[in-house]
């Protein structure tokens, strides 16, 4: 085999380890292959060794896009995807379904914002359930008051967005979630003012005039009872009609459920289970002034609505304890508790460390930080969709997760790898330069220039693209990206991708500009390729990134005719997807 041969075969094998592995080349496994196919080589391994080493270091020297764009040099087809799939995870059972005629489940989303992508987790396995035994799903907005009027101006208070309802079935849309059903605990609070009452004359339940602290810290970290837990039926009843008819105000009292005050978990030691709140509801108003306590009004709809099982976050298992309570009390049969352990998000900037608080989201649209749900800030299912993110991808990447009680670090890059599976055959390539800088070429041969790169490397039948420049006094005007121009050395030999091979002849980083001469037309693939646009045929583009900032640029004038929230991927950039056009900008979502 000739030298050439064995050059071109290394490479080639060295490009395809390191795009498959992230950017490191495997010696081992490259010279494995080639000898694996080749056996008759097997006589020259220590040559091939110092010709490998060569092409390892050049290869670590490129970025993985750069390496990518050289492999589809070689070859267009490189990284189309198998046809084989990996087999899908599946989900455990769900315990003693034999128990119930049907299964019946529920999604209960607290309006407070749109959903995010930690809430996509309980909505998705819900689903899966449901799906996989033929059961019911309920839509059940637990929308009871959250933080008291007293709070609502702290920048950590939670309550309901009369937008949320609509924000929160949007997302449910795009996720393609069927329900059966749809329920409102504010429309339901008589249901819970009768059951509260059941407790309070089966002497279970009491009306408690302790501040928060007091209760706390003089009786339920003492384990002593407070002085009202003993009051007679009478006048807890007649307290409870006090409370109903509007007599107290916020924080002056509650009612509390005789859990036990020496409990062995502080936390469960006479829970509260009805509240006053004087916050004005976005559905009722200020028609209701007692509210229900979550645990509370979730012990009396899962049995109401006929719950089987009950997917809960495992820091929620406490409510466990409270349902399970009055379920005992009144007899009623018990659902079933399924728990999942937190998800711990990775691989996102500094700038997207609150990736899942709805409350920081809501204040920072309000304060006009954010420009609405669909900022990618949020990380809502809104702005997932607005950055191109397709539902299966999140579906498939956080079923893979399973339903494991620990903790799990969920990293972002899996989602962006199984989108790009989805959407990576479907979308166009186009040349984008970030920060452009001017490259001057003089000497040239011709007065115009035609690229006319694939429109999808990996599916040629969908025809090229073209990209004209002309020359002017025998010189061309390109744009490059800054990125680029800082690596370029005066006398080096580089090729703008699918267009000509220039030779730097100085660089002037301060003001961005580069001289130039021609060398040849040629394709030689042992020079660097960078990708350019035209100095004046071209589209001026803004990128909003995960993390808030904009990157500015400019983009082949192609991009003109793109079809607006359809992904397309920026060659050695990224995917994007184009949202809009704004003064003569295309504004464009990064996508990953």
């Amino acid at each position: 085999m000739e030298d050439s041969e064995i050059k071109r075969l290394l490479l080639y094998f060295s490009l395809e380890n390191s795009v498959k592995f992230g950017g490191k080349p495997n010696r081992k496994a490259v010279l494995g292959k080639l000898i694996g196919q080749n056996p008759e080589l097997r006589s020259q391994i220590k040559r091939i060794r110092l010709i490998l080493d060569e092409i390892i270091s050049e290869i670590s020297k490129l970025t993985l896009q750069e390496q990518k764009a050289k492999l589809l040099e070689l070859n267009p087809d490189a990284l189309e995807k198998k046809a084989t799939k990996k087999e899908k995870k599946t989900l455990p059972e769900l315990p003693n379904t034999q128990n119930y005629d049907k299964v019946v489940m529920r999604l209960a989303p607290y309006p407070s914002g749109a959903l995010h992508i930690g809430n996509a987790r309980m909505v998705i396995l819900n689903s899966e359930y449901i799906k996989k035994y033929k059961g019911d799903l309920i839509l059940f907005f637990d929308d009871t008051i959250g933080s008291p009027k007293s709070l609502r101006n702290t920048s950590k208070a939670k309550y309901v967005l009369p937008e949320a309802y609509k924000l929160i079935e949007d997302g449910l849309e795009w996720l393609e979630i069927t329900y059966s059903k749809v329920y409102y605990k504010s429309k339901r609070l008589e249901i819970y003012y009768e059951y509260c009452e059941k407790l309070i004359q089966d002497d279970i339940a009491y009306v408690c005039f302790c501040s928060a602290a007091e209760f706390k810290n003089k009786y339920k970290d003492l384990k002593q009872d407070c002085p009202h837990r003993n009051h007679t039926l009478a006048f807890n009843l007649k307290e409870w009609e006090n409370m109903l008819k509007g007599k107290y105000h916020e924080m002056e009292v509650v009612v509390r459920l005789k859990t036990g005050m020496r409990h062995k978990d502080p936390a469960q030691r006479d829970q509260i289970i009805m509240r006053i709140s004087e916050a004005e509801h976005p559905l009722v108003g200020n028609k209701y002034l007692v509210w229900p306590m979550l645990e509370f009004s979730w012990a009396i709809d899962d049995y109401l609505i006929g719950v089987t099982h009950i997917l809960r976050g495992s820091d929620l298992i406490k409510e466990d304890y409270i349902e399970e309570f009055i379920w005992n009390h009144f007899g009623w049969k018990k659902a079933e508790f399924i728990h999942y352990g937190r998800l711990n998000f990775s691989g996102l900037s500094k700038n997207e460390e609150n990736l899942l608080s709805k409350t920081k989201a809501r204040n920072n649209i309000i304060n006009g930080t954010y420009s609405g749900w669909d900022d990618p800030r949020t990380w809502s299912l809104q702005s997932l969709k607005m950055r191109g993110i397709e539902p299966q991808a999140l579906k498939d990447s956080l079923l893979d997760l399973g339903l494991s009680i620990n903790a799990i670090n969920f990293s972002v890059n899996w989602l962006y790898s199984k989108n790009k599976d989805i959407i990576d055959e479907h979308s166009n390539r186009y040349f984008f330069v970030e920060e452009p800088a001017i490259i001057e070429i003089c000497d040239v041969p011709l007065s115009n220039f035609v690229a006319e790169p694939l429109l999808q490397p990996t599916n040629p039948q969908k025809g090229r693209r073209k990209i004209s420049v002309d020359a002017v006094d025998n010189k061309l005007l390109i744009l490059i990206s800054r990125a680029d121009m800082v690596k370029l050395n005066t006398d080096q030999i580089i090729r703008l991708k699918d267009l000509i091979n220039i030779q730097i002849k100085s660089i002037r980083v301060n003001d961005s500009k580069i001289q130039a001469r021609f060398h040849s037309s040629d394709l030689n693939r042992d020079y660097s390729i960078i990708q350019w646009v035209p100095r004046k045929e071209n589209v001026k583009v803004s990128i909003i990134k995960p993390d808030g900032t904009v990157s500015m640029g400019n983009g082949e004038r192609g991009l003109q005719n793109v079809p607006l929230n359809k992904p397309i991927q920026f060659e050695r950039y990224g995917f994007v997807n184009p949202i809009k056009w704004e003064n003569q900008t295309l504004i464009c979502y990064f996508t990953h």
